[in-house]
């Protein structure tokens, strides 16, 4: 299946009622395909109707803050420069517009940064992925539930390497006794047939993305999907079951049966920020019965009157779940603590040299 329209590459609504028709008439949506440390690529139509993609500098976001970059996903609007109307070069092309996005995939930035970073936009399901062996965690899991319930992305748990597994059920029963109604795929992602069966949570025109730890097949799940062998595959070391890194960079992928399919590195590190919501949604039985306890600030440790540690108490709440839940929630303050001191700081500095240039101004008109 070719595109033949925007509409293939997930244009909607959404993006479109963000313009007005004037605007139309002199800029062309592209959308975000790959994100390099100098260059962006783009897919899109030019002005001719043709599909065209495009290598634009990341120079352009320079005076950006991280979160304002583009990211595998986004929309960008951009404009076909007066001069360069009748040219071919790629070059003749300029960013206008970051459209708004409809979802996000974020996380604090690896290390001691302390920024957002952007992980993809504008993502229509969320492929969980993990293996049936030591890579299964139900704690990961859910910090990628939390992630997703923030933007309201509709999840799917893949779980892969059912073929080297003696009892995968036992895998897939452990998620749903905490999530009920997770859909969860079980696969082996070296057959076909197999991974077809992902293709259901794949419409024309949606957006999928693979997330999870290195190893776990995310790779081959999207050769599977792709019917190819772009992404390249290795072995996990049979030491300690941990994967190696094959995919370096987050990249789209159009699939011949229609979609696309965002494969993205295996990540050691996935902070959350600025997702209480989404925590509160991926852990909602929690929350429904918080709201039972005698104080509003409970911290269901060892207050008097917590509904939440009566139900752990009666093994109708498992306590790993309590854990993870108070964790995540604990993390993300952190989180957006440090975040919102870093943009006082550069506020603040912005402030300085603003200060500086103008008092050089005022000097040098009065030599």
């Amino acid at each position: 299946m070719q595109i033949k329209s925007l509409l293939d590459l997930g244009w909607s609504h959404f993006f479109q009622s963000q313009l007005d028709l004037d605007l139309l008439n002199t800029q062309l949506p592209f959308r975000v395909i790959s994100v390099q440390r100098n260059l962006i690529e783009c897919l899109g139509f030019d002005q001719n109707g043709q599909l065209k993609q495009l290598s634009l500098s990341t120079y352009f976001w320079r005076n950006e803050s991280p979160e304002a970059h583009p990211t595998v996903g986004d929309w960008l609007m951009l404009a076909l420069d007066s001069e360069s109307q009748h040219s071919e070069s790629q070059h003749g092309f300029e960013p206008q517009q970051l459209l708004d996005r409809k979802t996000r995939i974020q996380r604090k930035a690896a290390g001691r940064e302390t920024y957002i970073q952007m992980i993809a936009a504008n993502i229509d399901t969320l492929f969980i992925t993990t293996s049936c062996n030591e890579d299964f965690n139900l704690n990961r899991i859910e910090r990628y539930l939390a992630i997703a319930a923030e933007s309201s992305i509709h999840c799917v748990l893949v779980l892969t390497k059912k073929d080297l597994c003696d009892e995968p059920q036992v895998y897939v029963d452990q998620v749903t006794a905490s999530h009920p109604l997770l859909p969860v795929e079980l696969v082996d992602a070296t057959c076909h047939e197999s991974v077809l069966a992902l293709k259901q949570w794949i419409g024309q025109g949606q957006t999928v993305a693979l997330v999870g730890s290195s190893g776990v097949g995310k790779s081959t799940v999207t050769n599977g999907l792709k019917d190819s062998f772009d992404q390249a595959t290795a072995p996990i070391r049979e030491g300690d079951k941990k994967g190696r890194h094959t995919t370096t960079s987050r990249s789209l992928h159009y699939l011949p049966s229609g979609g696309l399919l965002l494969d993205t590195p295996g990540m050691r590190e996935l902070q959350v920020v600025d997702s209480e919501a989404g925590i509160q949604q991926a852990f909602d039985d929690i929350s429904s019965v918080a709201k039972r306890c005698r104080f509003a600030d409970c911290q269901h440790q060892s207050e008097p009157g917590c509904a939440v540690m009566a139900e752990v108490d009666a093994g109708r709440l498992d306590q790993r779940r309590l854990d993870n839940y108070q964790k995540l929630l604990a993390e993300q303050l952190r989180n957006n603590e440090s975040i919102a001191e870093r943009r006082q700081n550069d506020r603040a500095l912005g402030r300085f040299y603003k200060q500086a240039q103008q008092s050089a101004k005022r000097f040098k008109s009065n030599e």
